[in-house]
């Protein structure tokens, strides 16, 4: 009667044995070292950079401290330093004042909480006072700084994923993450993918067909993020290659400082750029280097609108610096002057030391940036009216501080310097203009296409940009096109039309075999998924088996993709393979609670009921509102003839799920034959 159910290391880098290092990187490069006396007006040509060669390697931030102790001071307490490290009561900001949160919308209760040095988040449900449900799971990472807030991470053999509550340092208050908000509390189970990773810290050791599955994570955006590479530098310093930075440019490593005003914000971009990210083919989260154009590698995109100047995201530092008539009218200026192209505009660094944390840096310090260019404006008489009313700097009216509409309970500086804007034009309609590249001028067709399909899937599921990306996609041809033509499809619940497409491509192709390639978004094993739930819903199991099988082998950590598999089989009468996919899955994530249901529920039907129950109240442990685990557990109490356990269950079911068609005829049949 019941079925199955589809779900659609803490380490640093260590110290090198520097002897060892030296052999193994001058053995891997075939770079010319005897470019130290290059003259600083080639800084744009990034080619020069050997750190941006292949066999440059990462090293650490603790083989930079080697050399540049009082930089590293400084530098780890800035906010970047700051991002990720584990949970200990050190790292935490908040406050553990017994706090706890309701979630309305799922009925459950957080708090948190340090237990022998070790932090926990606790979920539970009250009914009259009296707990009914309880969950405990440890934290093992917190992430951000602690200005603005400390998120929390768990690690489960190595899938991390966030956890239901975020404490905000400025209000010093416990509330749900962003995100989690308004009935999209995902509780344990939101991943953290590379995307989130590689900038909230530093890179980490990524397992290749995994969603959020890591070997190992460092503690804190370090040195690299901003200049690269390091193990040429540190080859060519060892040796003796010295370079007088004063007068020449050091190759070996980019110092963002002498880069272009355009590749300057690339740096910073490529994590203060917020948005809907849309990767270039076959590129990467890792591929970036400072001194490289980001627009090579990722394209950002965010839904622009009339009249809503005043709506920013969190992380829109540079989209919002760069509107400023002060950055436009510097860079113009830098430009009509011929200065050197890392001199005279306005830019990040003109106000921010990466170096040095926002908290040790004097306000004089943003004062002075704008004095350079108004010297007179302290004197008028607007700005001295001000300043006796505590308007002592420029930052408190030309940069307001205000909430970001993308995270809850946090102001941040708007770096869109510009004069206060008035309440009549905070009140003027919002009119959509579309969606636009933050950082690319004329992206190409797919790249657009798939940004549509991307905001209507992560963001916001408006159909216009399902439209947009159809009028796009009629328009071309190819694999890649292909691809975005299945998501487009399969997002459309259009399953007839996905294997229309498909099956035009392959009979005018002479590649028969298509999405085969490994990647680390994998692309193709998604396409594979999407083609193989196609066939499911339109019947053809034997189809689906094929395209799901491919998709574990071009992502064998996917296990949403493995429990797909696991349900195919099963389907077909091959339950000896199905349960060997839930058990690699139960012991890869202990916590993957779509195995426990479907596992189960393959043990109910070979009569193995104690087995089955086992499983079943496992993984009511980790949720008791699934649909699909109450009705196998139904079905349990039904095959065990506990006619009253069954319609506990059913009434569970159907006071959470109200609509659930089989939940109610059973209810009906047992009532009946009471």
């Amino acid at each position: 009667m019941f079925g199955f159910c589809s779900v659609t290391m803490p380490t640093k880098f260590p110290q090198i044995n520097h002897l060892l290092f030296v052999l193994i990187v001058l053995g891997l490069l075939a770079c010319d070292f005897n470019n130290k006396n290059t003259s600083v007006s080639t800084a744009t040509n990034s080619s020069k950079y050997l750190n941006h060669h292949d066999s440059a390697k990462y090293v650490g931030i603790q083989t930079c401290k080697l050399c540049h102790q009082n930089i590293y001071n400084t530098f780890i307490q800035t906010g970047m330093g700051q991002s990720f490290d584990s949970a200990t009561s050190s790292k935490s900001k908040a406050v553990f004042n017994h706090d706890v949160i309701y979630d309305k919308n799922n009925n459950m209760h957080y708090s948190a909480s340090f237990q022998n040095n070790f932090m926990f988040i606790h979920e539970f449900r009250l009914s009259n006072k009296d707990t009914v449900y309880q969950r405990n799971e440890q934290v093992n990472y917190i992430v951000g700084s602690g200005q603005h807030t400390n998120s929390h991470i768990q690690n489960v053999n190595g899938y991390l994923n966030q956890m239901p509550m975020t404490f905000y340092t400025q209000k010093k208050k416990w509330d749900l993450p962003p995100g989690f908000e308004n009935g999209n509390n995902t509780r344990f189970s939101r991943k953290i993918g590379l995307e989130c990773m590689s900038c909230h810290n530093a890179y980490p050791q990524f397992v290749e067909g995994s969603e959020n599955k890591y070997k190992a994570v460092p503690h804190g955006i370090d040195c690299e993020r901003c200049h690269g590479p390091g193990s040429i530098h540190v080859v060519q310093k060892q040796s003796g290659q010295i370079v007088d930075t004063s007068k020449y440019i050091d190759y070996s490593i980019v110092n963002p400082a002498k880069l272009s005003i355009d590749a300057q914000f690339d740096v910073c971009q490529r994590c203060h750029l917020q948005g809907n990210t849309i990767l270039k083919e076959g590129k990467s989260f890792f591929d970036f280097k400072p001194g490289q154009k980001l627009s090579d590698y990722m394209s950002v995109f965010l839904p622009k609108y009339a009249n809503a100047d005043k709506d920013f995201i969190m992380a829109s530092h540079a989209d919002r610096l760069k509107q400023s008539a002060c950055f436009i009218k510097s860079s113009k200026n830098a430009d009509s002057k011929k200065l050197k192209p890392y001199q005279g505009a306005l830019t990040c660094v003109t106000c921010h030391n990466p170096h040095i944390s926002v908290r040790e840096t004097n306000k004089n310090v943003f004062n002075n940036a704008c004095l350079d260019c108004h010297p007179n404006i302290s004197s008028s008489a607007t700005h001295t009216s001000n300043k006796n009313k505590q308007f002592d700097n420029c930052v408190s009216c030309h940069m307001p501080t205000s909430g970001s509409i993308d995270i809850p309970h946090v102001s941040v500086h708007d770096h869109y310097i510009r004069k206060p804007i008035t309440e009549k034009e905070k009140s003027q309609i919002k009119q959509f203009l579309g969606l636009f590249s933050i950082n690319e001028k004329n992206p190409n067709a797919i790249t657009k296409a798939a940004a549509y399909l991307n905001q209507y899937e992560k963001f916001d599921a408006k159909l216009f940009y399902l439209d947009s990306a159809d009028l796009l996609l009629n328009k071309l041809d190819g694999a890649s096109a292909l691809s975005l033509k299945i998501q487009l499809y399969f997002i459309k619940k259009d399953f007839l039309k996905v294997l229309v497409v498909l099956e035009k491509e392959i009979s005018n192709s002479s590649n028969k075999v298509l999405f085969n390639q490994k990647s680390l978004d994998n692309r193709d094993a998604w396409t594979c998924y999407r083609i193989a739930e196609s066939f499911t819903y339109l019947n053809q199991t034997n189809k689906a088996l094929n395209w799901i099988e491919q998709a574990v082998q071009l992502a064998p950590y996917n296990l949403e993709f493995r429990n797909k598999l696991a349900t195919v089989y099963a389907s077909v009468n091959q339950v000896q393979k199905a349960e060997k996919e839930w058990e690699f899955i139960l012991n890869e994530n202990p916590k993957f609670l779509a195995a426990y249901t479907n596992l189960g529920y393959i043990k109910l039907q070979k009569n193995q009921t104690a087995e089955a129950l086992q499983l079943f109240s496992k993984g009511l442990q980790l949720d008791p509102d699934n649909e699909s685990l109450l009705l196998n557990l139904v079905s349990y109490y039904l095959s065990n003839n506990n006619r009253n356990m069954a319609i506990f269950y059913l009434k569970q079911l159907l006071s959470l799920h109200p609509n659930n068609i089989k939940a109610k005829q059973a209810l009906i049949q047992l009532n009946q034959h009471g």
